[in-house]
């Protein structure tokens, strides 16, 4: 792909947003994405769940002053519908939204907990070879006492559904080292048509939670059944692990904070005062202030507070270890 950002092909930008905490997040997003990447073209699509049989509340965005908020930053609505996840399994709403996107154009999706922090059209995609975050812990599979090794449980999947296994491994890591399979965070990803991705990721998820090989008895994917699916999706589409240079995404143009408290803990200085910058006019101030999270860590100092708990140079190697320390200092929230 050419190196003249001018040449690269434009692409949309999808988010989850929906009731509760995700809201905020998403016009965060969407504030940052503004500051930060001023010259981006594509559309950014709000994928909203709407009320259904598969949720026991209203999912959706209602609040006013934040649909107008999102409005003014250019930031489209995106309904769409649960048909097999919903409430037991939020985390399906990023897969069934991608069957709501325009169909045949380039994508790169984001969990709303993300701040864009530099150009996104200035980063190398080659939309027709998909991949997805490689900032991931060791999290699944965790083999039973008399189950199958971690190389046999990935090789069950990749036989169910007619993938070759042994083209997805790095052979660089040890046999039964998780590194050695592929495994992303479903933080982003990125593909060629978001229907034809979604339609393949829906298939293998369901597959996965309603009929799984032998092989992943006593396995558990609550909340790890998009991460057990997504690399099955992306090698079946010819991506792989090495699609974007390391310290791009997950780096200087972005930063999956997943919690506000961890991000003063743990991230850039350059989050966090992209973070403090967008979330001062008073515009986004007036709705971000009903947020309880963005209330005690931005406007109330809390955050700075926690930062102060930690040095980024060294940090506890598990997030759990991090979490634990907020939590006793009584600075823990969602």
């Amino acid at each position: 792909m050419s190196d003249n950002p001018a040449a690269r092909q434009a692409f949309n930008v999808m988010i989850v947003g929906q009731s509760g905490r995700l809201q905020y997040e998403a016009l965060l997003f969407a504030a940052s994405l503004r500051h930060a990447s001023p010259g981006f073209t594509g559309r950014l699509l709000v994928a909203v769940p709407q009320p259904g049989p598969l949720w026991d509340n209203d999912p959706s965005i209602r609040h006013a002053d934040v649909l107008a908020a999102l409005r003014d930053l250019d930031a489209e609505i995106l309904p769409f519908e649960n048909r097999v996840f919903g409430a037991s399994y939020p985390h399906g709403n990023k897969i069934e939204a991608l069957l709501a996107m325009p169909e045949g154009e380039p994508f790169v999706f984001f969990d709303t907990d993300t701040l864009i922090l530099g150009d996104l059209n200035a980063l190398p995609f080659d939309f027709t070879r998909p991949s997805a975050s490689r900032r991931v812990e060791g999290t699944w599979p965790v083999p039973t006492l008399y189950g199958p090794d971690i190389g046999g449980i990935w090789q069950a999947l990749y036989t169910r559904f007619g993938l070759d296994f042994d083209s997805s491994l790095d052979l660089s890591q040890p046999d039964n080292y998780w590194r050695r399979y592929l495994y992303f965070n479903a933080g982003w990803f990125y593909g060629s048509c978001p229907r034809a991705f979604g339609a393949r990721f829906l298939e293998i998820a369901r597959t996965i939670r309603d009929d799984p090989p032998v092989e992943l008895t006593g396995q558990s994917f609550d909340p790890w059944l998009d991460q057990v699916a997504l690399p099955l999706v992306i090698h079946g589409m010819d991506g792989g692990r090495d699609g974007m240079p390391a310290g791009l995404l997950d780096g200087t143009v972005s930063c999956h904070y997943r919690f506000l408290p961890l991000l003063y803990a743990r991230e850039s200085d350059a989050a966090v005062d992209l973070l403090e910058a967008i979330a001062a006019p008073n515009r986004l101030k007036k709705v971000l202030k009903n947020s309880e999270a963005m209330k005690r860590m931005v406007y109330q100092g809390r955050g700075r507070k926690i930062r102060a708990m930690f040095d980024r140079n060294r940090l506890p190697s598990k997030e759990k270890a991090i979490r634990g320390r907020i939590k006793e200092a009584g600075f823990w929230i969602r």
